[in-house]
Order: C-alpha cells, then sequence, then structure tokens
C-alpha cells in the first residue's frame, strides 16, 4: 500500500512519508473545519436552506480537496472561500438584488473564465506579469491576516462596531484558554516534536473544557435530508442573464477569483519550494470554483490555512486527498466536530501565520517603487479585513509609482490592464 502510495503521490521524491501526510492532512482538517458552520450561516443570509448550505460546503470541500490532491499533487486546501461567500450573500444578493439561484448562476459564468484562464496561456503570462516583490508581499500579507484571524478566534483581539482591533479582557476564560494552549503550542513546535499541531488541538480541546468553556450535553445529531439538499443542487437560475447587474456581479467575482488565488497559490507552492506545481494547482482551483456553482455555494479558493497542513509536514496531495476525505466523515461528525472550540484552532493560526512573515526579508526595502506598493498589500489585507482589496490597492499603486519615476516601462501591458480593471471595480462600487 505505501509502494502504491508513494508511486502516486511521489511521496520519496518530496521528501515525505504516508505516515506525515495522512497526520498533516488532518492537521489541516482540523484547522479548517470550522468553515462547515461558518459559510453555511453566510450562506444562509442569503436565502439559502442551513442545512442545504452545510451539505453544500462539504461535498464541495471534498470534492475541491480531492481534484487538488489528485491532479496537482500538492498540500493545497480547497473550501469555500472567506470574504468571497460575504461577496456571495451581502453583496450580490441583498446589495444587488439577485436571488440566492443567479447567485449561484454567477459563481458557474465566473468559474467558467476563471477555467479558460487557467487553462490557457493567460495563466502564465498573469503570474510573470505580477512582480516579485507584490507576489512575496501578498503571502506575507496573508500572513498577517492569518494572525489576525488566530486572535480574533482566540479571544485576544476583538473586532469592534467601528472595525477597530481592541484588546481583549485578559481575564476572560476564552482568553487564558488560549493564551494556555498557545505556549504549549509554540514550545512543541519549537521542539519540532511531532504531530505537534494535531497534539494542540486535542489539548487545547481539553484545555478550553477545564476552563467551561465546552458545554458537551449540547451536541444533538440533526439528521440530514439529502432531498432538502437537492433543492440547491444545480438550482442556478439564468433569468436574469441579459441584465447589467449579473455581468457586473460575474466582473466583480472573477476579478477577485483569479487574482486572489493567484496569489494564494503562488503564496503556497512557494512555502513548500514546489513552484513548478504552481500551473495545475491553479487550474485545479479554478475547476473547483466552477463546480461550486453546481454543488450550490459560494466559490472555492485555496485557502490560507492550507500552511498549517505544510507547516504539519504536508507536501504532497495526500495531504489534501486526506483532509477531503475527513470532510466527507464529518457529516456524520458534525456535533463532535462542533466541540473543538476557537482556542484550541487560534494558537496554529498565530504559528502558521508568523511563519509566512517570514518572506518579507525577500522584498527590496531599499527600491521605494517596489516596496511601497508591497507595503500597501501586507498592510491593507489584514485592515481591509479583504484579501481582494489588499492585493488591488497594491495592483494599483505599483504602476502609477513606476511612471512617476520614469520607470513606466518595467511595467507589463498586463499589469496595467489589471490595474485598470482593479480601478474600474473601485470606482463601480464607489458611484453605486
Amino acid at each position: 500500500m505505501n509502494k502504491w502510495f508513494n508511486q502516486l503521490f511521489q511521496l520519496d521524491s518530496n521528501g515525505t512519508t504516508v505516515k506525515r501526510e495522512v497526520m498533516a492532512g488532518a492537521i489541516g482538517f482540523f484547522t479548517i473545519v470550522y468553515i462547515i458552520a461558518v459559510n453555511s450561516l453566510i450562506l444562509s443570509e442569503a436565502g439559502i436552506p442551513l442545512e442545504a448550505a452545510i451539505f453544500a460546503t462539504i461535498i464541495t470541500s471534498v470534492v475541491g480537496c480531492l481534484i487538488m490532491g489528485f491532479w496537482a499533487n500538492v498540500p493545497i486546501l480547497l473550501v469555500p472561500g472567506m470574504g468571497i461567500n460575504a461577496l456571495f450573500s451581502y453583496t450580490m444578493v441583498q446589495s444587488m438584488g439577485l436571488s440566492w439561484q443567479e447567485a449561484l448562476a454567477v459563481v458557474f459564468i465566473s468559474g467558467l473564465i476563471f477555467v479558460f484562464v487557467a487553462f490557457s496561456r493567460f495563466a502564465k503570462t498573469l503570474s510573470e506579469s505580477i512582480p516579485h516583490s507584490l507576489k512575496e508581499a501578498i503571502t506575507v500579507g496573508l500572513g498577517l491576516f492569518l494572525m489576525l484571524i488566530g486572535l480574533e478566534k482566540g479571544g485576544i483581539v476583538e473586532k469592534g462596531t467601528n472595525s477597530i482591533i481592541a484588546l481583549g479582557e485578559l481575564g476572560d476564560a476564552q482568553v487564558l484558554a488560549t493564551i494556555l494552549t498557545f505556549l504549549l503550542a509554540i514550545i512543541l513546535f519549537m521542539r519540532n516534536v511531532p504531530g505537534n499541531f494535531l497534539i494542540t488541538v486535542v489539548a487545547g480541546t481539553l484545555i478550553a473544557w477545564a476552563f467551561g468553556l465546552i458545554n458537551v450535553q449540547n451536541t444533538e445529531e440533526k439528521p440530514f435530508a439529502l432531498s432538502d439538499y437537492m433543492e440547491v443542487f444545480g438550482a442556478m437560475s439564468f433569468d436574469n442573464l441579459l441584465s447589467v447587474t449579473f455581468w457586473i456581479a460575474i466582473f466583480s467575482l472573477t476579478m477577485v477569483l483569479v487574482f486572489e488565488n493567484i496569489g494564494l497559490v503562488h503564496g503556497h507552492v512557494g512555502f513548500i519550494n514546489r513552484p513548478e506545481q504552481f500551473k495545475r494547482a491553479f487550474q485545479a482551483t479554478s475547476v473547483s470554483a466552477l463546480l461550486s456553482g453546481v454543488f450550490g455555494t459560494s466559490p472555492t479558493v485555496a485557502t490560507v490555512e492550507s500552511a498549517a497542513s505544510m507547516a504539519a509536514g504536508g507536501r504532497t496531495g495526500l495531504t489534501a486527498v486526506t483532509t477531503g476525505l475527513l470532510f466527507m466523515l464529518s457529516a456524520f461528525f458534525i456535533p463532535v466536530i462542533k466541540l473543538i472550540p476557537n482556542s484550541a484552532i487560534a494558537p496554529i493560526l498565530i504559528i502558521i501565520g508568523g511563519l509566512m512573515l517570514q518572506n518579507i526579508r525577500n522584498l527590496d526595502l531599499k527600491d521605494m517603487s517596489e516596496s511601497f506598493p508591497a507595503i500597501f498589500i501586507i498592510a491593507m489585507i489584514p485592515f481591509t479585513y479583504s484579501i481582494a482589496d489588499g492585493i488591488a490597492i497594491g495592483f494599483i499603486l505599483y504602476p502609477i509609482l513606476k511612471i512617476s519615476i520614469g520607470k513606466a516601462r518595467e511595467v507589463s501591458f498586463a499589469l496595467y490592464v489589471i490595474a485598470a480593471l482593479f480601478l474600474f471595480n473601485f470606482v463601480f462600487h464607489v458611484i453605486s
């Protein structure tokens, strides 16, 4: 069996083992499993029935991870993306007036465009048009964003009503549980203890239970009815296909999908030192996003939390396949999964974010025309709480600064077009 796995996923050539890959996949699952509850609740705000949204989230995550694992053979996890799900529910449905069925059609068409880009020369053109400084900045910005999410999940900082981050109450039980779990996690990580993140999840859950943060009695399982989900599967509506609103939604979603995933996939394959896998990983991401509309959810992305699997030793697609199979089993164990508290997951996100921040050493801080757009990306991704907006600001600023110092020729034509499209998108949202 090990020989078969080795041949299929090229374990030896990537310096890994079946045990390490499976462990990394389990870590990735426990790190990202919160998406089942969070994404489902956000989709329900668009009108999709909650139980159907839960099942749609699970099956989309299963298929996405399997496609990534078998096609691209990298440990990138594809699940419905945070931020894009908010764009789906709050912008396309609640603000733009599309029905959730029409919004799913938007996801499908945006996915088709994404697939065309990923499987054509445009993918290489777009990737090569993005300067090295901006690519590195995206990785660093994602690291800060991941740290922020971890700090929020742990209750150490909280997002106020005016989007101002304030220090949490240090006497709060959740904060104390997070701090204790973090100390354990960082010690295990620094000592390179095998399975340190999985140990952290288990120990963190026990610590949270000791602080009274887990109510074991509140875990009644609600059975899933497949008939409820079939009302969502393939429920796309193209009735509004010729409207301006419909195509504006497609443009906005496509921009976010393509450029957010270019940054995410590049960061991930770079993190495991396998840049040659970018093309296939990008293609897998596009196909998964396309299928999301069919399965009844907002698009999947190459999630930031994939870095948790990589830091745990994941180097091949076996990690992603393991996570996908665990998502499949999660349909039967949702009440148990809900027992894992944020305080047990938050320290892992903080540590992984810190690892990604190390890429800042690759920036040329002496050339301000390179470093300033990069710094803006790094700052604006967490400050705007939007990966797409943070990337857009840096992409717009880069050609402006190059032009201002007489280095316009250093900017590729493709990047000028990208910057103009991002700027147009910003202007449209302001006037609308």
